[in-house]
C-alpha cells in the first residue's frame, strides 16, 4: 500500500481491537493510505494518561503533534479536512449531507441498539431493543442501500465513511447471534451483498478481528459486567 504522508507530525491513534469505533477511524486512515502509530490500550484499565487525553474515557483519540481529537465521527471528518487526497465523503454538498445523515443515523439509532440488545438481562428489554434494531435495518435496506443508483457501496462506486461509520458494528453481530439470537434478517438482501463486498475491502481485512475474539471480547457486555463508559451510556434499568 502507498502511504501518502502530508503532515510534519506522524498521527498517533489510541485504539482497542475491539471497540468498533475505533475500528472506523483505523479503517479510514488506512483506506486513505496515511501513516501512523497504533497505540492499543485495554478499556477495562485505563492507563491515568490516557484519561487526560479523553475526557469521555473512550477511544478512538488521535494525537496530530499536540492536538488531540476524541470521538470517531469527529475524527473521521478531520482527517478527511487535513489529508483530502482520496476523499471519503463525496465533493457535491447535498450528497455530502445526505452521507452525514447516515453517519449520525448510525451513531444516534443503529449503533446503540446492539449495546442495549446485549445489556438488557430482562426478555422484554431484549425483544424491545430488537425490535428497533430490525427497524433500524430495514430502513438501511430499503432507504438506504436499494436507493443506490449504481456501484456496491453505500453512496455508489467509492468506499465512503457512511460504509466506514456502519460496517464494524455489523460484524459484531457475530456477538448478537452467539447471545441473542439475533442475526440480519433475510429480507435484507442488499445489506448481505454490501457486506459481503465490505468484507473484500484491504481496510477490513487487516483491522477486522476473528469471530470467536469478539465473541468473547463482548461477553462483558452479554452479561452486563463492562465498566467502560460506553456501557455506562447505553446501560438501562432491567
Amino acid at each position: 500500500m502507498e502511504v501518502v504522508f502530508m503532515n510534519q507530525f506522524k498521527l498517533e491513534i489510541i485504539s482497542s481491537s475491539s471497540c468498533p469505533f475505533a475500528q472506523r477511524t483505523r479503517m479510514a486512515l488506512i483506506e486513505k493510505g496515511i501513516e501512523f502509530s497504533l497505540n492499543e490500550i485495554d478499556l477495562d484499565n485505563k492507563p491515568d494518561w490516557f484519561l487526560k487525553l479523553s475526557p469521555y474515557g473512550k477511544v478512538p483519540v488521535i494525537r496530530n503533534g499536540d492536538y488531540v481529537v476524541f470521538e470517531s465521527s469527529i475524527i473521521n471528518e478531520y482527517i478527511e479536512e487535513i489529508f483530502p487526497q482520496k476523499p471519503l465523503l463525496p465533493q457535491n454538498p447535498e450528497d455530502r449531507a445526505a452521507a452525514r445523515v447516515w453517519i449520525d443515523f448510525a451513531n444516534v439509532r443503529f449503533a446503540p441498539q446492539i449495546y442495549k440488545i446485549l445489556l438488557a438481562q430482562s426478555e422484554h428489554l431484549q425483544g424491545e431493543h430488537a425490535r428497533r434494531l430490525n427497524d433500524a435495518l430495514f430502513m438501511m435496506e430499503h432507504q438506504g442501500l436499494a436507493k443506490r443508483s449504481s456501484g456496491p457501496y453505500w453512496l455508489g462506486e467509492k468506499l465512503s465513511l457512511v460504509d466506514l461509520t456502519f460496517y464494524p458494528h455489523l460484524q459484531r453481530f457475530c456477538a448478537l447471534q452467539h447471545y441473542r439470537n439475533f442475526n440480519i434478517p433475510d429480507e435484507c438482501g442488499a445489506l448481505r451483498e454490501w457486506l459481503t463486498k465490505m468484507e473484500e475491502s484491504y481496510c477490513v481485512q487487516v483491522t477486522k478481528m476473528s469471530e470467536d475474539k469478539l465473541i468473547k471480547s463482548w461477553a462483558k457486555y452479554a452479561f452486563n459486567t463492562s465498566t467502560g463508559t460506553t456501557a455506562d451510556d447505553m446501560r438501562e434499568v432491567n
